[in-house]
């Protein structure tokens, strides 16, 4: 049973305060900047809170698709939950998505926007027993749901690498690596580092049978912002985790080995190591 912090790891800058387990209020987190959205980093060419991308015309309180440019790959989500998942990690919706963003006509109640509704379930910061930090839900959350981000620094692959080769073997690796392919377009990464600056997502544990997905999702920016949704109902008081891999096995030669670390997420289909993006050791 976790014995609950009254106060608020975000500072007030999310919609619901993010608590913290009792004794840890100032523990590790000394050099740690909220922030709950992506910040610009070394290597990133792209301010994330600047707006770039168009926004639609419709009057109407939602938008469909037929007519807005918005949701031109689909809609995504409906009553406000993601509309395709597996029962595994992954996730089976492959098309881009967009939201409608703060040039567009349509309401703030419009069914294309969720994630930059931001943080709307009670979550709490807490110590596991082996795995360093973790996250609990306060509250029950419904299957597709959008729970939180994964925000912090969005830097570039040279800084990516730099970070990741410069880790001791005791060091904690945050950075995710988001590959997105667009088709003649080719491949597009996304590099996120949250270990100085970013949200409660920060403190999320691994596991290889989580009940979180990851998806790239784009509201105002052509930079994506990191989505975690649940891929099943989840009871108040069981701890949030992802797949650092996404889902997808790596090659576990190389470069990499040196900076593998053991897994501890316990289940029966437990890989025996945390995901490592070797692509930017090489």
């Amino acid at each position: 049973m976790i014995s609950l912090y009254g106060g608020d790891i975000s500072n007030g800058l999310e919609n619901v305060p993010v608590c913290i387990e009792k004794g840890l209020c100032e523990e590790g987190l000394q050099k740690f900047q909220y922030t709950p959205e992506n910040v610009q980093g070394v290597g990133c060419d792209v301010d994330p809170s600047e707006v770039t991308l168009p926004g639609c015309s419709c009057r109407s309180a939602s938008c469909v698709p037929s007519s807005c440019p918005c949701l031109r790959f689909g809609l995504a989500y409906t009553e406000g939950c993601f509309l395709e998942q597996r029962e595994d990690s992954g996730a089976s919706y492959s098309q881009p998505v967009f939201e409608c963003d703060v040039l567009c006509v349509c309401g703030e109640s419009c069914q294309s926007r969720v994630v930059q509704s931001g943080l709307q379930t009670r979550l709490c910061v807490f110590r596991t027993e082996n795995r360093g930090w973790g996250v609990v839900t306060l509250e029950a959350i419904r299957r597709g749901r959008f729970v939180c981000e994964y925000a912090g620094e969005v830097i570039g692959f040279e800084e990516a690498r730099r970070r990741q080769l410069s880790q001791t073997p005791e060091d904690k690796n945050y950075i995710i690596a988001v590959q997105e392919h667009g088709g003649s377009q080719g491949l597009g990464v996304t590099f996120v580092d949250p270990a100085f600056m970013g949200n409660v997502g920060r403190f999320l544990n691994h596991s290889c049978h989580p009940n979180l997905i990851m998806m790239p999702v784009r509201v105002h920016s052509v930079v994506p912002r990191l989505a975690l949704f649940s891929s099943r109902d989840i009871e108040p008081g069981e701890e949030l985790t992802f797949d650092y891999s996404g889902g997808h096995t790596e090659k576990r030669v190389g470069a990499g080995d040196l900076q593998r670390k053991v897994c501890l997420c316990a289940e029966q289909n437990c890989t025996g190591f945390l995901p490592l993006d070797i692509s930017v050791l090489q």
